[in-house]
């Protein structure tokens, strides 16, 4: 996670402040506007190591609501940093509302759209879509309006991945499933799950089997 170096106000202008750490790199967006899909070993490292991070946030309080690769970035040295908290919120706060709707809506999971109160496993569905985009270079929900938008994620199967890219294993692709089912209580239940689930598919052992065990990220 990016770190915050410094905060506090300036006494000139009366405006709060957050300084973060430098990182040099590009964001995972950019990558896959330059290059379009990643290697299956890049995309599954990249989202492994957002998995970890996710966790560690959640087990601190907090969710993320707007993951998305514009919030992903890979440094010059191959290490994943996530940025961009500033929707997050404290998952036991009284300010955590229903009906409102935060993030960037072609990762939002289905629950986030509806404008029900999210937990980390909504953050861990835009992660499966950020990790499908990585994989074949497209999104997996599009609409030509936000209505449509909203009805797929809400409603429709993502699009066959290996129609776009047929190269991909079928234990990555039983792993996307779960990890974007429309239920948030079929998905992986938390970020640990979820990476253990996403590394076993480079070994070749499947991820679709793996079970929840029923506890929040």
């Amino acid at each position: 996670i990016v770190s915050c170096v410094e905060f506090g106000k300036d006494p000139k202008r009366g405006l709060y402040f957050c300084a973060l750490e430098f990182v040099e790199g590009e964001d995972v967006n950019d990558k896959v506007a330059r290059a379009g899909a990643m290697s299956e070993a890049e995309a599954v490292s990249i989202t492994y190591q957002v998995a970890q991070a996710l966790q560690h946030a959640c087990y601190n309080g907090l969710v993320h609501r707007d993951v998305s690769p514009d919030n992903l970035f890979v440094t010059s040295s191959g290490r994943t940093k996530v940025a961009d908290f500033g929707i997050a919120r404290i998952t036991d706060s009284s300010k955590t509302k229903t009906g409102m709707v935060l993030g960037t809506p072609s990762y939002m999971s289905p629950e986030q759209l509806s404008g029900k109160k999210v937990d980390g496993k909504s953050d861990l569905f835009s992660l499966a879509v950020s990790l499908y985009q990585m994989a074949c270079g497209k999104l997996p929900f599009e609409g030509d309006s936000m209505a449509q938008l909203m009805y797929k994620i809400a409603n429709e199967h993502a699009p066959d991945i290996l129609s776009i890219n047929p190269s991909l294993p079928p234990a990555l692709v039983a792993f996307l499933d779960k990890a974007m089912a429309k239920d948030a209580e079929q998905r992986y239940q938390t970020g640990e799950e979820f990476a253990a689930a996403l590394r076993a598919t480079l070994s070749g052992t499947g991820a679709g089997a793996s079970k929840s065990d029923g506890s929040d990220v």
